[in-house]
């Protein structure tokens, strides 16, 4: 059923055989939960409707695509509810990628955190000339959990993830297009224009051809990723018991500076992500198993 709210938090236009779903959560498109739930209920509305041959997905916000999910919401969860939470996002981006019609991004302003993950599920990303793109988890004391460092290194290739995601900086429409992953950078005032010209055209190739492609592309490009989905998830809901992750949201809330704490040789991470560390004081910690 599909969450009602009023107004929706994504509306849903048609122009011809093009759907448009639009991200309307003022002031800066926030991914809470709601939003989420209404996102991909809106996509699997258009997935039904064989009359949809093609999906653009912008945004109303006049600063912003979406602006990354809401700290808010996230901030005093642990990570039982993180996890919930993070599979909420993650369901989010995999509804896009099931989504049998080609499905294009016009981006618009800030493109960050989860909004970037949404962006990185789509076929197609069209951006205006102020857009921008990152992965600025890290600096919360968090890391992508919505299949950002999944997806991410498929897109522009492993080195230049890690450096998004490791120092959590943002990068321009043109970078992000030099980088390989952005199909075109306009001008604003062509964004949805352009992005409607492309799915126009996409509209009037054959439904079955543009869907078997578009899974067989998927599965080339993306082989392993649900496995990788789920590694990420696991690791993500670790870092919602720490220190850093409490204090880096809290601070965010708060605008203003952090310090993270220093290494802590009881963390969680390196366990739950199934590496082996070996401590001070635990050299022996790893003889004598099987």
């Amino acid at each position: 059923m599909m969450p009602t709210s009023d107004p929706p938090l994504v509306r849903l236009e048609r122009r011809g055989a093009v759907a448009i779903l639009t991200i309307d959560h003022p002031p800066v498109n926030v991914l809470n939960a709601e939003v989420l739930d209404a996102l991909v209920a809106r996509l699997a509305e258009v997935d039904a409707d064989r009359s949809v041959r093609a999906v653009v997905l912008c945004g109303a916000a006049e600063k912003a695509f979406a602006a990354g999910a809401d700290i808010r919401e996230m901030a005093p969860m642990g990570p039982s509810q993180a996890r919930r939470h993070g599979a909420k996002g993650q369901g989010a981006t995999v509804a896009i990628e099931r989504t049998s019609v080609p499905v294009i991004a016009a981006v618009h302003g800030s493109c960050l955190g989860g909004g970037c993950e949404l962006a990185l599920a789509c076929d197609f990303v069209i951006a205006s000339e102020e857009a921008r793109f990152g992965q600025p988890e890290v600096n919360l004391g968090v890391m992508p959990g919505w299949g950002g460092t999944q997806r991410l290194p498929r897109r522009i290739g492993s080195v230049k993830a890690r450096y998004w995601i490791y120092t959590g900086r943002s990068v321009s429409a043109a970078e992000a297009m030099e980088n390989g992953w952005i199909l075109q950078v306009v001008p604003k005032s062509r964004l949805l224009e352009e992005a409607l010209l492309l799915a126009e055209e996409l509209a009037g190739k054959s439904a079955d051809a543009l869907a078997a492609a578009k899974f067989a592309l998927q599965r080339a490009v993306d082989r392993g990723l649900t496995e990788g989905l789920a590694y990420e998830l696991r690791i993500w809901e670790s870092l919602f018991a720490t220190a850093d992750q409490k204090e880096g949201m809290r601070a965010f809330l708060e605008k203003r500076k952090w310090v993270p704490a220093e290494r802590d040789p009881a963390s969680p991470i390196p366990q739950v992500a199934g590496v082996y560390v070996r401590h001070a004081g635990s050299a022996e910690s790893g003889k004598g198993k099987n």
